[in-house]
């Protein structure tokens, strides 16, 4: 009550220092950097990973794109070249040109070098960056060779990737919000009793969802999928919160003298309600910091600030704004549209034991179509992206007029004989795949000297710790193929440098597809444990926490399921992402039906009546807070042209729905069922003297 009190005695001064905050908190957003390369989550442990930090350091190559001509006479190509090589952070620009040049006679020279950048009408270019391959400094040198080489000039590889992806980004982001607050307004509108609150529940919780944004910054970046779901994510978690509130407030005016009164209770009601289920949302988001693959960590950490600060605004500034608007809220009441629910609360009970039924048949199923759905999630990035992107239509010709479907580059040891890598080179032209290999020896030969390459050919392949030779693949990332390709290639390596390396966006993602199988397990289990042990605390009950979770997970598996029935393939990230925001945000549902349905327990009521009662006024605010959750993503599902981002707000969407559905139906069964269960297993369950069943 101190709190409530406090709050409502300082509400002008809460709403005043709110808005100053908001300058600070824009400025940190704007200026906090955005990642836009899943890759660069991997851990630093990893031999690939070091991998690309020996070519920044020892070749001053951080990135590598390979640039398509069509159509394109040699003398233009020379003028664009020459073009290129003067974009800032252009480090090389490696083309047929360069080596016909040299002192090398022409017909001296290989037919896989001529081969390797010329086919038909096309030719091929390799640009070197001096900066990694998501940094700002290299996605402004792909914009930038685009302008200059034109529309006859295709982009491909990660580089041109990431900044196709900034660029569609940045122009979707906004609209996410956009999209998000109009459907959560009409939810809200429909289903809540009053014509403005909803615009001020968003006033509040936009002021901590910029707080959260502008803490950013001390992050030092936030990758693009957190910036994207962030903001929709805090809206639709955190709007519970103001809706709890609200009603407390319209309950206490009822009962108290003035408003600032009832505004002073409800606050405490407020904090006393949602400091458990908030609990629980924040843990199952710290459980993705436990992610090996850190973007994990990266969303983790922001959607969990971003409860607490949801839950922060919602009893300091949401009640200001509340009474500072007092009059006009109370002329644009309305009644709800919601009907009484205690026709269907009985209903359902009566008819319980058919959701029992319901469970057990659709348990099995949905866990096999939940077990399905995680070995069926895709890795290659760019399939999360509209296919008539600059960068997807690159690589599409790549593959389909010179056969690569991808680079990899493979550093030794700069010692190793001439002859080892010749026959290293060999073994790699073997193996399943592998179209041409590229480095000194190749282009070279046996019978010509090493010294007769210009600096600007030789520096590209060889620095005084390593040499790097450039494979072309025709399989893509992420496929068996190329999992069995990077196995054989890694034991060539090995077999002639032991400390050699495999470099590349292909073994980048294999090992990522390694990583995030052990990820999925960790966090699943992390996120249930700790969510367990909080309603344990809270419900003061052992048996509780596994019929609570024992509903959302069924729920989670129905909603993870249904991709292996219908035939759909998910982003890596989906599954990982989804079990543990789905139990974290929706567990919410089933902790507020079992406080009442303990409360009514504890009452002296039978289980039928406290049962009925628990379900008939939960079902009001249960609806409201998944229809909240379901509008603020459904929308961006439906608009966005990243799959990554799409595939995450759908399920989210549907696991709303899905876990509603679930609570209302299943959980009162069970409660049914293990009534006497809960009795023996919870504390303060029913008075001392209470005999009924």
């Amino acid at each position: 009550m101190k709190f409530g009190k406090a709050v409502v005695k300082s509400r002008i001064a809460i709403l005043i220092i709110s808005a100053v905050l908001l300058v600070p908190s824009l400025l940190g957003m704007i200026n906090t950097r955005v990642n836009y390369d899943m890759l660069n989550y991997l851990p630093d442990s990893l031999d690939t990973v070091k991998g690309q930090e020996y070519m920044l350091e020892d070749f001053g190559k951080g990135a590598f794109s390979f640039l398509i001509f069509e159509n394109v006479n040699e003398k233009d190509i020379v003028k664009t070249e020459e073009k290129i090589k003067k974009i800032d952070h252009v480090a090389t620009v490696l083309w047929f040109d360069d080596v016909a040049d040299s002192k090398i006679p022409m017909q001296a020279l290989p037919d896989e070098v001529y081969d390797a950048f010329n086919k038909g009408d096309s030719t091929l270019m390799a640009v070197f960056f001096d900066s990694s391959s998501s940094s700002d400094e290299t996605m402004n040198a792909i914009s930038e060779i685009r302008k200059v080489a034109g529309e006859q000039c295709l982009v491909s590889g990660i580089s041109a990737m990431v900044t196709d992806l900034r660029e569609l980004c940045e122009r979707e982001e906004t609209l996410y919000v956009a999209i998000a607050v109009v459907l959560a307004v009409i939810a809200m509108i429909v289903f809540l009793d009053n014509w403005i609150i909803p615009f001020v529940f968003l006033a509040s919780i936009g002021v901590a969802i910029l707080f959260n944004l502008g803490s950013n910054i001390f992050l030092g970046e936030i990758s693009y999928i957190t910036k994207a779901l962030s903001a929709v994510l805090q809206l639709a978690v955190t709007m519970d919160y103001s809706i709890f509130l609200w009603h407390s407030y319209g309950e206490q005016k009822q009962k108290c003298s003035d408003n600032k009164e009832a505004m002073a209770v409800a606050i405490k009601e407020t904090v006393s309600s949602v400091l458990g289920s908030s609990i629980t949302t924040v843990a199952g988001f710290i459980a993705l910091c436990f992610m090996t693959f850190t973007l994990g960590r990266d969303l983790g950490i922001v959607m969990a600030k971003g409860v607490l600060l949801g839950v922060l605004s919602c009893v300091t500034v949401l009640p200001s704004m509340i009474l500072a608007l007092d009059k006009p809220l109370n002329k644009t009441m309305h009644r709800s549209l919601i009907p009484s629910t205690k026709k269907l609360a009985k209903g359902i009970v009566k008819i319980f034991p058919v959701f029992l039924i319901i469970f057990a048949l659709i348990a099995v199923p949905s866990y096999y179509g939940y077990s399905q759905t995680n070995k069926e999630v895709y890795y290659d990035l760019s399939r999360s992206l509209p296919e008539d992107m600059s960068n997807v239509i690159a690589n599409t010709k790549l593959k389909e007029e010179f056969g690569m479907g991808n680079t990899h580059m493979v550093l030794v040891n700069s010692k190793l004989d001439s002859k080892d890598i010749r026959k290293m080179n060999d073994e790699f032209k073997k193996v399943d795949g592998i179209k041409m290999a590229l480095g000194l020896e190749s282009v070279v030969g046996p019978m010509i000297p090493e010294e007769m390459l210009p600096e600007s050919v030789s520096t590209v392949f060889k620095s005084d710790r390593w040499e790097m030779i450039i494979l072309s693949s025709e399989y893509k990332t992420a496929t068996d193929e190329m999992g069995t390709q990077i196995t054989k290639l890694n034991e060539i390596i090995k077999k002639y440098d032991p400390d050699g390396l495999l470099v590349g966006e292909a073994a980048c993602t294999n090992d990522l597809i390694n990583i995030t199988s052990v990820d999925f397990a960790t966090v699943n289990a992390i996120s249930i444990i700790a969510i367990f042990i909080i309603i344990m605390i809270v419900e003061k009950s052992i048996s509780l926490p596994v019929i609570l979770v024992a509903v959302i997970e069924l729920a989670i598996f129905i909603n993870l399921g249904l991709p292996h029935y219908l035939g759909e393939s998910l982003p890596f990230i989906a599954p990982i992402c989804i079990s543990t925001i789905q139990l974290g945000a929706t567990v919410d549902y089933a902790i507020l039906m079992t406080t009442r349905y303990k409360k009514e327990r504890s009452l002296g009521n039978d289980k039928r009546t406290a049962v009925c009662t628990a379900l008939e006024t939960s079902i009001p605010s249960i609806i409201v807070s998944a229809m909240g959750l379901f509008a603020a993503t459904v929308g961006v599902a439906i608009y966005s042209d990243v799959d990554m981002i799409a595939s995450l707000c759908a399920l989210m969407a549907r696991g709303a729905l899905i876990s509603m559905l679930c609570v209302i139906l299943i959980l009162p069964a069970m409660f049914m069922l293990f009534d006497k269960v809960i009795g023996v297993t919870t504390i303060g369950f029913r008075p001392k003297k209470d005999k009924k069943a």
